[in-house]
């Protein structure tokens, strides 16, 4: 039986990490439909603070569109 060491692990092997808008939680895989889901992170506390990433990441878009006005 040959053992399989963690740096050997392939990136599909590597668990991902959703959160989960109907049901406000994260989930380990594909649980729900997509229209719920956003990610995939790579961690859990990346997914549990995806709603935070994506208000940062609008807000910074945001700031940009005004930029590119402003020339």
């Amino acid at each position: 039986m040959k053992h399989i060491r963690s740096q050997e692990i392939s990136d599909e092997q590597k668990p991902e990490f959703w959160f989960n808008t109907k049901t406000n939680s994260v989930e380990e895989g594909k649980q729900d439909l997509a229209l719920y889901r956003i990610g995939p992170f790579a961690t859990r506390l990346e997914a549990q603070n995806a709603l935070q990433t994506l208000k940062a990441r609008s807000d910074a878009w945001t700031e940009e569109d005004e930029q590119d006005k402003d020339q």
